[in-house]
């Protein structure tokens, strides 16, 4: 670890030190933008924390890896509870040690928040980048999630409103995905990149990145697309992976597809010979979903940021999602959603623009129907463009490097 005392600059000014905590792959892309961006405006700062490739890459020192904190969903999370608190304890005493100026908490908000309102507790001032889903499930979180951190930082345009409504100081900041996508993305290039065939057609699978994800939604993900090839049988696939563990669950479950499929076909499944022809025109990708996304004409894809960045792309698509049976239930139980539209480009444009397949709904047979119905309309990419292209503006950021902009604001303010 770092030594805790603070050393000058070149300049004679204190050198600042700025905690960053990211959880999963997406946090550790949000953190790397962030951390190139506290690098351009405050020279020398020293910037440590929990971090994946990306943002060790940006000059980040790793403590712990991001995946330790990429748990999703109230059982999967009481399931790694006595391991996330022991870790949690851990970076507190780490971070009092360290003394930083700002810890920022990247996403994970059942992890991070409980780690920020404890430093601030103790003096030490924070923020939350990537705002929980007060949208979605109550609102009156806000209030708790501004006890925790000094800032919140916004993705969406929408969010900041909501904090307002309980006094929190919370900035819209833009989406980084907004300006790593073309306004017009070139697909041939995109192909050209990835090395595929001219004149091969092209599907999009992106099950998720997590574990519990992958579990969920490779098997009906893979018989969806084996459907959908008894109608075009021209299409092949592509998976995009975050690296070679996510790979190797993705292949692990991929052969216990192909293994438990049965031998004959029916509405709802595939057969194992169908499961073998798709294998045979699949291909895995690694580390670069913007690329496949861009490639594909169609796309298969988990509600989450990949849904995201499958509008961004400009990709007709079908989201579908499950969740662990017990979150499930308890969601429903206790009525925790706000909202009847669950992945992010119906929820940025307040009804359904693209078609959702969730939980029960999320079977083979219900997921091709879908997509069918996208292939054999050839009007439904044209009355997209137009909403992805608004929904798109609307997530660019108000100024350059506005993130990074707000926790700078957020120092000067302390000092």
């Amino acid at each position: 670890m770092p030594d805790p005392m603070p050393s000058p600059s070149v300049q004679g000014s204190v050198r600042h030190r700025v905690a960053l905590i990211a959880g999963e792959a997406s946090g550790d892309l949000l953190g790397a933008d962030l951390a190139h961006g506290l690098r351009r405006l405050l020279p020398g700062v020293e910037l440590a924390g929990v971090a994946g490739p990306a943002m060790r890459r940006a000059g980040v020192t790793a403590w712990h890896d991001c995946e330790s904190l990429a748990v999703m969903g109230l059982a999967e999370v009481l399931a790694h509870l006595p391991r996330l608190l022991r870790l949690r304890r851990t970076l507190a005493r780490q971070l009092m040690d360290w003394q930083p100026d700002l810890v920022v908490g990247i996403d994970a908000p059942d992890f991070n928040l409980g780690l920020e309102a404890r430093l601030k507790r103790q003096g030490v001032r924070t923020a939350h980048y990537v705002s929980p889903s007060v949208w979605a499930w109550r609102a009156s979180r806000a209030a708790r999630i501004g006890r925790s951190c000094d800032r919140v930082l916004c993705l969406f345009p929408m969010e900041p409103p909501i904090y307002a409504d309980y006094g929190v100081d919370a900035r819209f900041v833009g989406h980084p995905l907004a300006q790593r996508f073309a306004m017009r993305p070139d697909r041939a290039a995109a192909r050209a990149r990835l090395g595929l065939p001219e004149g091969a057609r092209w599907m999009a699978l992106l099950p998720g990145s997590r574990r519990g994800e992958l579990r969920r939604l490779v098997a009906p993900f893979l018989h969806a697309a084996a459907l959908v090839r008894r109608t075009f049988p021209e299409f092949a696939v592509l998976v995009p992976v975050t690296g070679p563990r996510s790979r190797a669950v993705f292949e692990q479950l991929l052969r216990h597809t192909l293994a438990s499929a049965p031998a004959r076909g029916a509405p709802d499944r595939a057969s194992a010979s169908e499961l073998l022809d798709l294998q045979a025109r699949l291909r895995v990708v690694e580390r670069d979903s913007h690329t496949v996304l861009e490639a594909a004409e169609i796309g298969l894809i988990a509600s989450g940021t990949a849904a995201l960045e499958a509008m961004l792309a400009r990709l007709p698509m079908v989201v579908g999602y499950r969740i662990a049976p017990l979150t499930h239930a308890l969601v429903r139980g206790l009525r925790l959603m706000r909202t009847h539209v669950y992945s992010l480009p119906n929820i940025l444009a307040g009804r359904e623009l693209v078609r959702e397949c969730m939980q029960g709904d999320c079977e083979p047979s219900t997921l091709a129907a879908a997509l069918l119905e996208l292939l054999c309309d050839p009007q439904a990419p044209e009355r997209l463009l137009p909403e992805y292209d608004r929904l798109h503006r609307s997530l660019h950021a108000p100024e350059p490097m506005a993130a990074a902009q707000a926790l700078v604001e957020l120092l000067e303010r302390g000092r």
